[in-house]
């Protein structure tokens, strides 16, 4: 599978993460690195 993600994303665990929607994007991020890296996903 390819995911192509916003260069943003790459900021996001960076943010303020005292609102839900940032920690949940920063969650669904490391997420899909941690799976890159595994070779699950590939990010373009």
């Amino acid at each position: 599978m390819k995911i192509y993600l916003d260069v943003c994303c790459s900021n996001r665990p960076f943010d303020d993460q005292s609102q839900t929607r940032i920690r949940l994007e920063t969650e669904a991020k490391l997420v899909l690195q941690v799976e890159a890296g595994e070779s699950i996903i590939e990010l373009r």
